[in-house]
């Protein structure tokens, strides 16, 4: 019987970066789904504070080289593993010299959100996408941690709908505290639209916001998890008016088993459809 495949779409992942709940998590969850007999991929974003020689990372060369287009302008895809050996785990890094060579994740050293934030999570879910294209990996469950991996589930239901990889994938979007006040440009949008993707279908971005973020990944995701105990009012309401199904926060000795079972409700109902 072919093995359950999970893609895991991280913002954070210790120990390339400080702990945190999600960098935890982003490394423990992985670890612990594919104990229980899954098949496992992980991405994260090559951030600049990743330091490449202590982490051993290296270039794949046969996953780069492909050009992604954004509000005109080319930038190419640098894909780049590691091993978390302790683990028996690779984790993935999506890189860019425009957008990912900075000394700094999302914000600068004055304590300030990067102006082009909408253009880097714009290539981190593309090229998430199309890496796991040229892996010819196609992933039952698809689950996003962080505002950074939003994008993939628009990206998902839309762009790659029909590319039979991608086309039985279920999206979980998970939830964390990681809010922030700045607004996006606002033309973060029109940067997404394209032959697959309409400004109709971004109707949430019309509030270039974190919450118009995260409300455009609830409206394509198929099942939600809160990452955190500490709910955002308006997204507690936006989760329960959109009807699709939730896991609460679980704590730190529950989650791994409570995701696992959650991977499997979203994968059951597609079987019975």
């Amino acid at each position: 019987m072919e093995k359950t495949k999970i893609l895991f779409v991280s913002q954070e992942i210790t120990p390339y970066l400080p702990e945190s709940s999600m960098s935890v998590r982003g490394r423990y969850l992985p670890q612990g789904i594919q104990e229980k007999g899954r098949e496992i991929r992980v991405f994260m974003p090559r951030y600049g504070i990743v330091n490449e020689r202590r982490n051993q990372l290296h270039e794949v060369i046969r996953l780069s080289g492909m050009n992604l287009i954004i509000d005109d302008t080319d930038h190419p895809l640098i894909i780049k593993v590691a091993s978390i050996q302790a683990a028996r785990m690779q984790v993935y890094f999506i890189d860019n010299e425009d957008y990912f060579q900075r000394k700094f994740t999302l914000k600068d050293e004055n304590g300030e959100y990067f102006e082009d934030n909408d253009e880097r999570t714009i290539f981190y879910a593309r090229g998430v996408m199309e890496t796991v294209k040229k892996l010819r990996w196609s992933p039952s469950v698809i689950h996003c941690q962080g505002w950074f991996s939003a994008l993939v589930a628009v990206y998902a239901k839309k762009m790659y709908s029909d590319d039979p990889l991608f086309t039985d994938s279920k999206i979980i979007y998970a939830i964390h505290d990681d809010d922030f006040s700045k607004s996006f440009p606002k033309d973060f949008a029109s940067k997404i639209i394209n032959e697959d993707i309409s400004l109709d279908d971004l109707s949430s971005l019309s509030d270039p916001t974190y919450l118009g973020l995260n409300k455009l990944a609830i409206d394509y995701a198929d099942g939600i998890i809160w990452g955190t105990p500490e709910k955002n009012s308006e997204l507690e309401a936006y989760v329960k008016e959109s009807g699709k199904p939730t896991l609460e926060f679980q704590s730190d000795d529950e989650y791994i088993v409570a995701f696992s079972n959650f991977y499997d409700s979203l994968i059951s109902e597609k079987t019975e459809e």
